[in-house]
């Protein structure tokens, strides 16, 4: 009976579509972070590689793959808002293979204390970390 439900376990009734409705709420709460990581971590590296200090110490046909890299990427983006969490993951790890080992091979070409202020001007290097210094 009802009552007696109600009375043993309140937080039971009706406890399917609470379930459902909580499990909807993280779904959509996990789209949204992993929407917004990677439109950071896109709209940050763009920046970087539009920073003169980094953008001089890149070859051109490097500056080239990570901006035609970040503008597919934003695009995609755009086109996929209501994709799910896994897809906008998946297309934030194609774009970081991309970019990470160029700045990092520019890093390493840099040469002790050649990249000295640099960390501030790089994206955050994860999914969903934001990176950066600003929007």
């Amino acid at each position: 009976d009802l009552r007696h439900r109600r009375e043993r376990h309140p937080e039971r009734v009706g406890g399917g579509q609470d379930d459902r409705a909580e499990e909807q709420d993280h779904h959509h709460q996990r789209q949204g972070a992993a929407e917004q990581g990677g439109e950071n971590y896109a709209y940050n590296m763009r920046n970087t590689v539009r920073d003169e200090k980094i953008a001089s110490k890149l070859p051109a046909d490097d500056k080239k793959k990570i901006e035609d890299s970040i503008e597919d990427a934003i695009k995609w983006l755009d086109g996929n808002q209501l994709a799910e969490a896994d897809e906008f993951e998946d297309k934030m790890k194609e774009l970081e293979s991309i970019c990470n080992p160029i700045i990092s091979k520019m890093y390493q070409g840099a040469g002790p204390g050649g990249a000295a202020g640099m960390d501030e001007d790089m994206p955050g290097g994860g999914a969903g970390t934001g990176g950066g210094s600003g929007a």
